[in-house]
């Protein structure tokens, strides 16, 4: 099917920040096939005028956990919650089905918001494989990896044959990318991240995993004379594959090292600030040329699952920190969120762009409210000023998942009242820790 986007206000992420200002952009299946100024000749199938909204590549969401969704506004002002009560209250009330549910709202979420792509972890992942099959999402997900009892494994890192049975289940999918995720350097036993290691060079996977984010991470290595990230790297997992989350304390020589092994970063300034935990070396780690992207985290830690959120908060958070205005123009930061977070998962060559031959992932941000107007500089309108609700059509392999502002294959209130509906144990077993959430 042909379908015909005009009057839009075009930004294809190229290497030359090429827009065109009265566009229009031809897809064919799932790719695109012709962009360009003015009006076209050509027919197609379908023809959706723009209204003068900007057209840009999907966003892509480098590092969340979708299913988390239940666990939303639970003791956001509480310290150490992790160990206080995520992992009981998940191992406690966690659910295939509630996995699951929990996926296709956050993905739902994330489609309205614009987001055509996202790198998950979490257990039941073979429940977010359904819930992205489901709704025309492309996610690449991992379950995770951690050496303790899980919701969906009873021994410690039994995640691993899980892990397996997804790369077996999904050795060239379109929409399905599965990786190795061991949760963290200190959840994880050294001989176990070898093991994930090892499924990750056998399928050709990436591996990604919680990196120098935590401080009593950095004090345990610190006490062995090392940091998380040369951790890694003794054990041969800081190399192509990688793809490290938060990297908060990352040392000018781990960033060396990240550079020198072709490995790769997720950023996510929301979650990591809301925690109080610090802002990363982005400044740095740009400078050094590694690729990066912009992750929400799960709706427990960041609270929502819109990179518009972390594009504004990545602008402010990094020129207060570095006391400088002038850094990170707003062009780059829709640059992280979108083909920079393709290139985060060596998929610079299949989407993030807007080119001929391209994978169809693209959004339309409407500038129909009073937020939005003037436009003098699209990309400061898209950091500065728009929200998810300005999403006005979004498209995931050729296929128009949002139109109007709305879901096109899900029905976001159906899934709220099921969600609700497979919550009641959930909610029963958090009133146990009712003195911290």
């Amino acid at each position: 099917m042909r379908i015909l986007l005009r009057n839009a206000h075009i930004l294809t992420m190229d290497d030359q920040y090429t827009e065109y200002p009265d566009g229009y952009l031809l897809t064919d299946g799932d790719r695109i096939v012709s962009l360009g100024e003015g009006k076209p000749s050509f027919t197609a199938d379908e023809t959706i005028d723009c209204q003068g909204g900007i057209l840009l590549p999907g966003f892509v969401n480098v590092h969340c956990h979708a299913s988390m969704v239940p666990f939303r506004t639970m003791g956001d002002d509480c310290p150490d919650r992790l160990r206080r009560f995520l992992f009981p209250l998940e191992n406690e009330a966690m659910t295939g089905e509630l996995v699951y549910l929990g996926a296709l709202f956050g993905i739902a979420e994330m489609l309205l918001a614009g987001v055509t792509t996202f790198v998950d972890m979490y257990y039941f992942e073979e429940q977010v494989a359904r819930a992205c099959l489901e709704a025309g999402m492309r996610g690449y997900l991992g379950e995770t990896v951690i050496s303790q009892a899980t919701p969906d494994s009873p021994v410690e890192n039994g995640g691993l044959q899980l892990v397996e049975e997804m790369l077996k289940t999904y050795p060239h999918h379109d929409l399905i990318r599965p990786v190795v995720a061991p949760h963290g350097t200190t959840t994880v036993s050294e001989d176990t991240l070898r093991a994930c290691g090892d499924l990750a060079q056998k399928y050709g996977a990436m591996l990604t995993l919680h990196v120098s984010e935590m401080d009593y991470e950095m004090q345990y290595f610190a006490e062995r004379g090392q940091t998380p990230i040369q951790y890694l790297d003794g054990l041969g997992l800081c190399n192509e594959r990688l793809l490290a989350a938060h990297c908060i304390h990352a040392t000018a020589e781990d960033i060396a090292l990240l550079k020198l092994r072709n490995a790769r970063v997720a950023h996510c300034i929301g979650s990591n600030t809301k925690a109080g935990k610090g802002v990363a070396p982005i400044r740095e780690i740009a400078a050094a040329g590694i690729p990066y992207g912009l992750g929400t985290d799960g709706p427990s830690s960041g609270n929502t699952l819109s990179l518009f959120d972390q594009m504004r908060l990545f602008a402010v958070c990094h020129k207060t920190k570095n006391h400088n205005r002038a850094l990170f123009p707003a062009r780059e930061i829709v640059r992280a969120a979108t083909r920079g977070g393709a290139e985060a998962l060596g998929a610079g060559s299949e989407f993030g762009m807007l080119l001929p031959g391209m994978k169809a992932d693209l959004t339309v941000v409407s500038l129909d409210k009073p937020h939005l107007f003037p436009v003098f500089n699209p990309y400061s309108t898209l950091v500065y000023g728009a929200n998810a609700s300005d999403v006005s059509m979004v498209m995931t392999g050729g296929v128009i998942r949002v139109k109007d502002g709305q879901l096109t294959g899900l029905d976001i209130n159906r899934l709220r009242h099921e969600l609700a509906g497979v919550m009641g144990p959930f909610r029963r077993a958090a009133t146990r820790y009712a003195d911290v959430i």
